[in-house]
């Protein structure tokens, strides 16, 4: 609609709140005309990062201010102004180079300065990364008390394109404070319909939609959103019934939509069932979500990952080497491990800075959610920044410093806390003393805003060893918890055989009696073969193996000898690379690289047979949703480490690249999150990649096919204004003579535009572009 009131291709759209505001407001006035509630601030790219691109990052203030008065010069007696913050364009670390910092600031800059100008409320819309909003949603709570809108974008597969499914993020927003949880952009409201019911499911706010006017389609060289007003407005009532409480558009939706939308809720009635109070806690990963409570499965909570009487640990994290960690992570993951806990606590090392180091790494490597195991504010703070999910903090303490310095943080940042009964005064020895304690450090959660959904309770084990009744003071802790207060449990099993002999026979059946008292999420050795065996009985007894199922395959008797066949099993050379990059395991594979060059393995057998083998796997894995960006990242980055391994060792061979492409996103966007993320992942897979960056002219696409002679051309569009950008270039490309094969690519394109717009393929993802590129070298060699 601006381009249509004269805003010229590639203009930088929110300068025009300063020169033609009239143009703007005239935009509002036309949906509000046709029914709108809610109008929103033409600041989507006003952020200092994306006005970087015009020239106008010092006018951050000017911009978002000037939006707002010309959305109120619009506005009918009950409009409310939604002040519109949309994504910096990068990812944060690990991922991408923004710092988490860094992104606060940018976004409060922004929010600041609409707040100023009085809006109604922010929303935060079109956030393709978990860690972006928390980042977004955080500023927005530390400048105003206005009400927060946060609206992700799904992918077809129900979930963001770093891999977070709906239940994840109304888990996170919901515990960060959000107050409107929602999805926009991306998809139709039909694909949009599961993804509202899951929100609507596990978030605690009012859920919101504004789904694209259908997939937008090329047709005689224009972009088009198939989807009438009238079909539009008959997904209105089902995405109503979804639990949407605010329904309106995206890409597409003309105020004609609004108004079909409008008429069609006007006489709807939806019923919802209030929610069940439940002090189920959930805690999440960026990805994977685990509930903990008494009608989950056992929750087990892996305790290795600390160094606390570990040497080799504690002298490996000293020296900044992270890899024991890692393969401790991985390890208990695959024990059977739902959590980790995760603990740096080497005396004389930056323990905040190898937090951070150690919660991005781990983040990137495994999917089960971590806990911060503490007792430094300053490196809890940096784990919880670092963490893209909702992390448990481990732990609180009735004393008044760690009460004072660790609750405001949870709050802030959205964690659960593991509450451990010690006080002032000491560590209480009766179970009636730690249940006062324990509601003594809930009490003062709830002064500083923690909800009954926030607590994981530990009973305490002292040794028996040193203590005769310490065993059964836990036990009677656990049932007291149960019945007074109702919130899980949890507690570290193997501080109960300390000082006794074969400790795993006391730890496996004082773990079976805390579960008959009501034990939800025990710390422990997911290693112990004894502790193995207990669980697997325990859920066999308790139901949760229904008639004993999963133990059979376990403990039958033809099992044993399949289990020491696989224990017998090793890798060769050439497997533990391709593990290593399957793992993610950077600094492992250099090494593996220069042992399988000494051992006589050629570097094209190296690359064929353990690296781009891996990445074939990463490859079905990532499509069929077994794994997500973040892992494929991680997996690519290892393979690059494998690649210049093999380039330092035999420069002159492993100077060859599988094809040369040359990559760009077309004129008028300046988007280029998902174009950064193909050259990444293609570099990383052997390929030489010129990217020509943002907004890029067609002619300057084809002089660099003339110049450079790829083999492959890469377009991407994000912006429905800019869609037919690729077409033409294509066309240019064309023109001049030139074929080089092309790939094109972006949120809003689809197979069928790409065909129309004649690229020779489309890419839905990064790891598509790769898989196109790689067949394409293959077959034209």
């Amino acid at each position: 609609m601006l381009q249509a009131a004269g805003l010229p291709a590639g203009y930088c759209p929110e300068l025009w709140n300063l020169e033609n505001p009239a143009a703007i407001s005239k935009i509002h006035q036309t949906y509000i005309a046709n029914g709108a509630d809610i109008i929103e601030t033409n600041t989507f790219g006003a952020n200092r990062i994306k006005l970087e691109h015009y020239g106008l990052a010092d006018q951050v203030a000017t911009l978002n201010e000037a939006a707002v008065k010309a959305a109120r010069a619009a506005c009918a007696p009950h409009t409310k102004i939604a002040g519109s913050v949309g994504p910096t364009g990068k990812l944060l670390e690990p991922l991408g180079d923004l710092n988490f910092d860094t992104a606060v600031d940018v976004f409060q800059e922004q929010i600041r300065a609409l707040v100023a100008a009085d809006v109604d409320m922010i929303i935060i819309e079109t956030i393709i990364d978990l860690q972006e909003m928390r980042a977004a949603l955080i500023a927005a709570k530390t400048v105003t008390t206005k009400p927060v809108i946060c609206q992700l974008s799904f992918g077809a597969d129900g979930r963001t394109i770093t891999g977070t499914d709906p239940e994840t993020a109304a888990i996170v927003l919901s515990a960060l404070g959000a107050d409107v949880i929602g999805a926009n952009c991306s998809l139709g409201p039909a694909q949009l319909l599961q993804v509202i019911e899951q929100l609507a499911l596990h978030a605690q706010t009012p859920i919101s939609v504004q789904p694209n006017a259908g997939m937008p389609e090329l047709i005689h060289g224009e972009t088009v959103f198939p989807m009438t007003p009238a079909e539009m407005a008959e997904w209105a009532p089902k995405l109503a019934a979804a639990g949407a409480s605010y329904i309106g558009g995206c890409c597409g939706t003309t105020p004609a939509h609004i108004q079909a939308v409008k008429t069609a809720l006007l006489h709807v009635s939806v019923t919802r069932q209030a929610r069940q109070r439940r002090f189920d806690l959930a805690l999440t990963s960026r990805t994977r979500t685990v509930h903990i409570g008494s009608k989950q499965p056992l929750a087990l909570i892996g305790e290795r990952i600390n160094p606390t009487g570990r040497k080799a640990m504690a002298a490996e994290i000293k020296a900044g080497n992270f890899i024991g960690v890692k393969k401790e992570a991985l390890g208990q993951v695959a024990a059977g491990a739902k959590i980790l806990d995760v603990n740096m606590g080497v005396p004389g090392i930056d323990q905040a800075a190898a937090m951070t180091t150690v919660f991005h790494e781990l983040s990137m490597l495994v999917d089960v959610p971590l806990v911060i195991d503490t007792t430094d504010a300053a490196a809890l703070e940096c784990a919880l920044k670092a963490y893209p999910g909702r992390a448990l903090i481990n732990s609180v303490s009735a004393e008044s410093e760690r009460l004072a310095s660790f609750l405001p943080l949870a709050k802030k940042y959205g964690a659960a806390i593991l509450c451990l009964p010690l006080s002032d005064k000491g560590v209480p020895r009766t179970a009636a003393e730690r249940l006062q304690c324990a509601r003594q450090i809930i009490a003062a959660a709830f002064a500083a805003g923690l909800k009954p959904n926030d607590f994981l309770l530990d009973a305490l084990v002292l040794t028996t060893a040193a203590e005769q009744n310490a065993a059964l003071e836990t036990l009677a802790t656990l049932r007291l918890y149960r019945q007074e207060l109702g919130y899980p449990s949890t507690m570290g099993l193997s501080n109960v055989s300390f000082g006794l002999p074969q400790r795993p026979i006391v730890n496996a059946a004082f773990c079976a009696m805390a579960l008959e008292a009501g034990l939800d999420a025990p710390i422990l050795n997911p290693y112990d073969e004894r502790m193995k065996e207990t669980l697997a009985a325990a859920a066999a007894l308790r139901g949760e193996d229904p008639c004993g199922q999963q133990y059979s395959l376990l403990y039958a008797p033809n099992s044993a000898p399949l289990e020491a066949k696989s224990a017998a099993l090793t890798l060769d050379t050439l497997g533990q690379i391709k593990s290593a990059v399957l793992q993610g395991e950077k600094e492992s594979v250099i090494p593996l690289v220069e042992q399988a060059l000494q051992e006589g393995f050629s570097s094209l057998v190296i690359t064929d047979n353990a690296l781009t083998a891996a990445m074939n796997e990463i490859g079905i894995a990532f499509g069929a949703g077994r794994c997500f960006l973040p892992q494929v990242l991680l997996a690519a980055e290892t393979m690059r480490s494998a690649f210049l391994t093999l380039k330092k060792h035999l420069p002159a061979e492993a100077e060859t690249y599988l094809g040369t492409v040359v990559i760009a996103t077309v004129k008028g966007d300046i988007h280029d999150l998902g174009k950064n993320i193909v050259a990444a992942l293609l570099e990383n897979n052997g390929f030489k990649v010129i990217d020509l960056g943002k907004d890029v002219a067609p002619d300057c696409i084809v002089e660099a096919v003339r110049i450079h002679k790829p083999d492959i051309v890469g377009l991407c569009a994000l912006m429905t204004t800019t869609m037919t950008k690729i077409d033409e270039t294509i066309a240019a490309i064309k023109e001049a003579g030139l074929s080089p094969y092309t790939i094109v690519g972006g949120a809003v394109l689809t197979k069928e535009y790409a065909l129309a717009a004649a690229a020779d393929c489309f890419a839905a993802n990064g790891v598509d572009a790769v898989t196109l590129a790689k067949s394409f070298m293959k077959e034209n060699k």
